[in-house]
């Protein structure tokens, strides 16, 4: 009993790992993009690098979630590993937009790995009512990044270059590695591994038409425009369609409701976090460092809302939870959009995204208990990816519109909060959809 419990911690601890390094990441570049953009003359692409890092993602989550439920996590963690810290190379050293680009493809493809891992670790190793104990630990994650980070990026990237933002994470690589390989090595290959063919493919499709349809929303010309979306489109559907469990868009009880609420979640959240920075240093003229600080604090009431979710087991109140994070992350974005007025005081951003913050924690959290509890032996893989690819989407989009937005404000009379207003109008409206799908989020027993 003691062995398996030494076994558990370390592993607990190699996971928590991966996600401070991920999360790192994550917050200091978005810290970091306005600067970025701005010194290398890259306003069309902000939206893209962080979509391509999304799109990147999603290809890395459905291949580590299959040599996972084949062949244990331990190789997945490897490879997301050595793509994460070649992409921190890459970026940091980048003459130009594009090169960041690719930097944050690889990145992104790390990360990917990296997620996959967790799912497959937390659900072949906890129990069930463990589980969301598991989840909320990992949103902790977050806290000392989302106090650091925002305020390390700032600091860099004007005393010194923003291209330490990434160099800087490197000596965290070896760390990650020392920490997380040997439990994962010890966990093995699953009992039952999954048999199903491979998915990549299908990945490869996915991804091939959402770039499609990311590359169709920066362009000018309408018409080329509208090719590459149609065309996209018509890439990406079938394929999504496939690699999401069946019934996601119906959102039908169990696993399919819940990853049809990772993916309202993820458009409401991030097409707002992503461009609160943007709007405090394009409309308010604040430095990147105020600019970090402000979603600070939708970090820390993330890990709060999480934790919270938590202290009951994974199918206990699912609905209610899902349903009320919703409705709270509605009401953050409402408040937060006030940030378009650049008579709106920053302050009052911090604490209507603040709020926003708890809401998503609260989804989040209760989400990822709900579907990974009910995954069948050997595809926990398999289920991690598909709240993956939710998440990645998600994330993609927003990206990809915003940056679509931003791109016709430089070229037309459309104000710059115009524009950015319309994101978070579809961050709400992406809220309210969760709401009404949170009613068929919750852990449907076989018959």
């Amino acid at each position: 009993m003691a062995r398996r419990t030494t076994h558990h911690r370390a592993l607990a601890v190699g996971l928590i790992m991966a996600i401070t390094l991920n999360a790192f990441e994550a917050v200091a570049v978005v810290t970091a993009m306005p600067a970025i953009s701005s010194d290398l003359h890259g306003d069309a692409l902000y939206g893209a690098t962080f979509s391509a890092y999304m799109l990147a993602s999603l290809v890395a989550l459905v291949i580590g979630g299959e040599q996972a439920d084949r062949r244990g996590p331990a190789a997945p963690f490897i490879v997301g590993v050595v793509l994460f810290g070649a992409g921190l190379v890459v970026a940091g050293a980048a003459p130009t937009m594009a090169v960041v680009l690719v930097g944050r493809v690889l990145q992104g493809a790390g990360s990917g790995s990296l997620g996959t891992t967790a799912y497959v670790a937390i659900g072949r190793t906890w129990s069930a009512e463990e589980q969301p104990r598991l989840f909320a630990m990992l949103a902790s994650a977050w806290v000392v990044p989302s106090l650091f980070a925002p305020l390390a990026a700032g600091w860099i990237t004007e005393q010194w270059s923003w291209r330490w933002v990434f160099f800087g994470l490197l000596p965290l690589v070896p760390l990650l590695v020392v920490l997380a390989l040997r439990p994962l090595r010890r966990l093995g290959p699953p009992d039952q591994p999954n048999p199903d063919p491979g998915r990549l493919p299908l990945a490869l499709r996915l991804a091939t038409g959402s770039a499609l349809v990311v590359g169709g929303l920066q362009l000018a010309a309408p018409v080329p425009a509208l090719v590459l979306v149609l065309a996209g489109v018509a890439l990406a559907v079938p394929a999504l369609r496939r690699l999401l469990p069946p019934g996601t868009f119906r959102a039908l009880p169990g696993i399919p409701a819940a990853v049809a609420a990772r993916l309202c979640v993820n458009v409401a959240f991030f097409g707002t976090d992503t461009y609160v920075p943007f709007a405090a240093v394009r409309i308010h003229g604040s430095s990147t460092l105020v600019a970090g600080l402000v979603i600070i604090g939708a970090s820390l009431s993330w890990t709060m809302g999480a934790q919270i979710a938590a202290r009951r087991g994974a199918g206990a109140d699912a609905t209610a939870k899902v349903r009320a994070g919703f409705v709270i992350l509605a009401i953050g974005i409402a408040g937060t959009s006030a940030v378009v007025l650049a008579a709106v005081p920053l302050g009052v951003t911090f604490f209507t995204w603040a709020v926003g913050g708890f809401g998503i924690g609260v989804v989040f959290n209760t989400t990822s208990s709900t579907a990974i509890a009910q995954a069948p032996a050997g595809q926990e893989g398999l289920v991690g990816s598909q709240l993956g690819i939710a998440d990645t989407l998600g994330f993609a989009f927003v990206g990809a519109v915003g940056g679509a937005l931003i791109g016709v404000a430089d070229r037309t009379s459309l104000s710059l909060g115009a524009a950015l207003a319309m994101v978070f109008g579809l961050s709400v409206a992406a809220a309210i959809t969760g709401a009404r799908v949170a009613s068929r989020v919750r852990v449907v027993t076989p018959d």
